[in-house]
């Protein structure tokens, strides 16, 4: 049975399965990149320079958000073009999408090395820790490219129900980065510049393996040198679709930026290098509810793009009830080992591990309610339902956390910098769920096809 046939006809349950299970190892593996430069950063080079690394968070995230814009709108929209029996128009997708890549890339590198210096010192560089940052962006710039192209390709090739395929991507791509990490710094002794030159190769070798997966025989939509041009009606759904998930970054851009000010405020240089091992523990564990998104994104996606709605409800289900299981299994772990969890990355600061063990503590509360929204959002994104999945993602991060961020720390100090978290999820999870019940009588209301 090939893929499609799977898509349309398999059960629900074994397919989200054969699906998750690839995909939780490829978003583990590509975890692993941020998680695997900080501990040879913090441990090999220094506290200093973990907290450098960790002030260039806010401008990586603007990155991805480019590469969600594309590869997120991209995917959903092959998924549903191949629902729709469209395999040609879903081969314009994939051709569209490399090509805003690279236009995208041209415009945005020289702005980002321009402006480098000056965001950095923004999003909490200090004078102790701006060389690490600098030494360590300048190089992850000239990288944009290849990260952009691999992940949105890569999640293209998920989309068309290659998700063993994707995993190998990423599995490879990870390892080499691991590797290179241990050679550059600890062998060759490059600090910070290693870290972010390893990194850079790993994309490259990702992008190169994703473009030749789409000119092989083993694709469902094949890269043809027709489709790489600009498409006007694609761009439009593509960005439309994929505007919820870049709003989710560039709002979390601002948000650890302001985090990064706050704490360096209310907690010392230390403050940032706090953060990048939070975000850095708390996003691996999110990473196994974001592999459910993927598994279930091309389920829901090609069931929808059939009007076979009895299985988008059925994957909806399965992924609500799985995300908010793994979200309870994190919680319990955070809270019952933050410290070994924390001397991981750094194990010589007092200061680092007693800031970053409280944030976790605080942080991982709202775990449990987390999981489920989520899934909600990435529910919206796919099937094309774009402004409600980008109102869930602005009401968390911008009209909730912003403000709670910046009024808590005033009372509570560094305690409110990391409240801020579970109180905003609290809210918006309450919003989230009612339009979880109301789209859910919605599908019950449609006849079975």
């Amino acid at each position: 049975m090939d893929n499609t046939a799977l898509l349309a006809n398999a059960p629900v349950g074994k397919l989200m399965w054969k699906y998750y299970v690839p995909a939780f190892i490829g978003v583990i593996a590509n975890a692993l990149y941020n998680i695997i430069d900080r501990i040879f950063i913090g441990r090999g080079v220094g506290a200093a320079a973990l907290s450098g690394v960790s002030a260039t968070f806010p401008m990586m995230l603007i990155i991805i958000a480019f590469g969600m814009l594309i590869g997120v709108g991209s995917g959903v929209l092959v998924s549903i073009r191949l629902g729709e029996k469209k395999r040609a128009e879903a081969e314009k997708v994939l051709g569209n999408n490399l090509f805003m890549v690279v236009a995208i890339s041209i415009l945005i590198i020289p702005l980002l090395f321009v402006t480098q210096r000056y965001f950095l010192s923004l999003f909490g560089a200090t004078e102790q820790t701006i060389g690490f940052a600098m030494d360590y962006f300048s190089i992850i710039i000239f990288g944009m490219v290849f990260s952009m192209s691999g992940f949105s390709m890569n999640n293209i090739i998920r989309s068309e129900g290659n998700a063993r395929i994707a995993m190998i991507s990423m599995l490879m791509s990870a390892g080499a980065n691991g590797v290179l990490d241990w050679l550059f710094i600890v062998k060759f002794g490059w600090g910070v510049k290693g870290a972010a030159l390893a990194t850079v190769i790993s994309m490259f070798l990702l992008s190169a393996w994703v473009i030749a997966h789409f000119v092989s025989r083993r694709s469902v939509v094949k890269l043809a040198l027709k489709n790489i041009r600009p498409n006007a009606a694609i761009s439009k759904e593509v960005v439309g679709i994929g505007m919820a998930p870049f709003a989710m970054q560039i709002s979390q851009s601002v948000v650890q930026a302001l985090f990064n000010k706050k704490l360096v405020l209310y907690g010392g240089d230390y403050g940032t290098g706090a953060m990048g091992i939070i975000i850095s523990v708390v996003s691996f564990l999110l990473m196994t509810v974001f592999a459910l998104n993927m598994a279930s994104q091309p389920i829901i996606g090609f069931a929808y793009g059939a009007q076979t709605y009895h299985r988008v409800k059925k994957a909806l289900k399965l992924a609500v009830i799985w995300a908010t299981v793994i979200s309870v299994v994190s919680t319990v772990l955070l809270q019952l080992f933050p410290v070994q969890i924390v001397q991981l990355f750094n194990d010589e600061s007092p200061e680092l591990l007693n800031l970053s063990v409280k944030g976790l503590h605080f942080i991982s509360l709202s775990l449990p309610i987390v999981g489920f929204q989520v899934i909600n959002g990435n529910y919206f994104q796919s099937v094309g339902k774009a402004r409600l999945s980008l109102f869930l993602t602005l009401l968390r991060q911008v009209v909730f956390l912003i403000p709670l961020v910046l009024i808590l720390p005033g009372f509570y100090g560094v305690d409110g910098i990391w409240l801020s978290m579970p109180i905003s999820d609290a809210l918006s999870a309450i919003v989230s769920f009612t339009l979880l019940v109301r789209e859910w009588k919605r599908l019950s209301a449609v006849p079975a096809v």
